[in-house]
């Protein structure tokens, strides 16, 4: 059945909730797991049965075989006027049977007659019957619905070819329905031992674990960042044990994920009316240095347009992000531009000249152009360098040396390779494998990891690869980063 919501569209919410109403009819694993023993042991128990009923009807048969020849031969011995009537019939009574036939020595003799025997409607020789032929006999006897007339053939001992007796079918099958439902009954009573048995086993060893993983599950999944709710393992060396350490740990990285991705997004909203405050800020500061620029001395004439360039640049920066909620990199606009000229304005922008300990030295060639984006790259220069000079101005640099950075560059395949060097402590071991992860890559106690992130992001945008490589002579540490010729 389905209706129409207030847009139009139809739905079948009253087939789900009628789904929902018999989800009471299903069942759960243990139930499921008795059900399928019990179904299992019961056809297992049909296999058996099968040829048991065929035995049991042969084996039936033989003890009345057995009984007749016996009668046989208490009627042989004696003379025929010693045995009244009334004995021959109650040999025959016991036996079950109308009447007795023995052939011996190739003749055929009727030992025992009834006054008027009926017409025989099957005939079974169990001489030479088959397995396949006994069970077919077992269940026409079964099915039968008449109490039919039966002739059976057996072996005679003492040299006789056959002894054959006839007899109404009903006492048989009636034995062979008590014996049916007394199997059905010990299968039954067997199916049960062992489905409770094998619910005890997996109840312990499959559906408890599993139940535990399960209640985690559900806990886990209504408050993530809880660290609590995630699963202690058993310890256990089965496949569920193995499942419970996999849990823990892809609980642990959701966890870590979810308190990431939380930090990330009170940041967002943190920088975003900071940039608010931010651009108001760098306006106010452009107009001053607008008037710098109007200043004759030499110093203010040769800063003036390098500071009204990076408030320019700040303050677009701070309007994409307000833009947008988030730092959002624009694509790259390629065009040549010289990277000698590029490095010189970033090591400035770090570390002007005659302020501060640490040196930075431009090595590529003035020549040098490549095809990118002038201000993206300079923004890659500006934060490899500052990574620098801040580990340098921090830890110091390694004992003999003074504190440097130097870039430099290189062709290599149509490609410029720009590598810039530091003489300081190096990149400790473990901050290796997340070097450009947001908050994650800082080496340094307060740094927030952003610098190579963003660096590395720019780099990729242009089609060019950031590695830490190993560090050029002298070094201590080296970042690689190319860039299309």
């Amino acid at each position: 059945m389905t209706d129409k919501d207030a847009t139009g569209t139809q739905t079948v919410q009253p087939a789900r909730a009628s789904r929902r109403g018999f989800r009471w009819l299903r069942f759960g694993l243990g139930e499921r797991v008795v059900v399928l023993t019990i179904v299992f042991v019961m056809l297992a128990e049909v296999a058996i049965f099968v040829p048991s009923i065929a035995n049991f009807r042969n084996n039936w048969l033989r003890d009345r075989l057995s009984a007749a020849y016996t009668a046989a031969l208490v009627l042989e011995a004696a003379p025929g006027a010693a045995i009244p009537e009334s004995v021959k019939k109650q040999l025959l009574q016991n036996v079950g049977a109308y009447t007795i036939a023995l052939k011996m020595g190739g003749t055929r003799r009727m030992l025992a007659i009834s006054d008027m025997p009926p017409r025989v409607e099957e005939r079974y020789d169990l001489r030479g019957a088959t397995p396949m032929q006994a069970i077919r006999a077992a269940f026409a006897t079964l099915g039968a619905t008449r109490n039919r007339v039966i002739s059976v053939l057996g072996s005679a001992p003492m040299g006789g070819e056959f002894i054959e007796v006839t007899l109404r079918e009903k006492p048989l099958r009636e034995a062979m329905l008590r014996y049916s439902r007394n199997i059905l009954l010990l299968s039954l009573v067997i199916s049960m031992i062992v489905a409770g048995l094998a619910m005890a086993a997996i109840h312990l060893m499959v559906l408890r674990p599993v139940q535990r993983l399960t209640s985690n599950l559900m806990e886990f999944s209504n408050d993530p960042e809880d660290a609590s709710r995630i699963i202690k393992p058993s310890g256990s060396n089965t496949e569920l044990g193995q499942a419970e350490e996999a849990l823990a740990g892809m609980q642990k990285a959701l966890a870590h994920e979810l308190s990431q991705t939380k930090h990330l997004a009170a940041l967002g909203l943190a920088v975003a009316k900071i940039n608010h405050d931010l651009r108001n800020m760098l306006a106010s500061a452009q107009l001053l240095s607008d008037r710098l620029a109007e200043v004759s001395d030499p110093l203010s004439q040769r800063i003036a347009p390098k500071l009204i360039a990076t408030l320019d640049r700040a303050i677009a920066f701070c309007q994409s992000t307000l833009t947008y909620g988030r730092a959002v990199e624009r694509a790259p606009v390629p065009k040549p531009v010289n990277l000698y000229s590029l490095a010189s304005e970033a090591a400035e922008i770090v570390s002007p000249a005659g302020i501060g300990n640490v040196r930075i030295e431009n090595n590529i060639a003035e020549n040098l152009a490549v095809e990118a984006d002038e201000e993206q790259i300079l923004r890659v220069f500006v934060n490899l360098f500052r990574n620098a000079v801040e580990a340098l101005e921090n830890a110091g640099p390694q004992p003999g040396s003074d504190a440097l950075v130097w870039v430099s560059a290189q062709l290599r395949e149509g490609q410029a390779a720009i590598l810039v060097s530091d003489t300081g402590p190096g990149v400790p071991e473990q901050a290796r494998a997340s070097l450009y992860q947001a908050f994650q890559g800082s080496t340094r106690r307060g740094g927030s990891g952003l610098g190579l992130a963003i660096a590395g992001e720019l780099v990729r945008a242009h089609g060019g690869q950031i590695e830490l490589s190993a560090p050029e002579p002298g070094a201590s540490t080296t970042f690689c980063f190319t860039l299309p010729g």
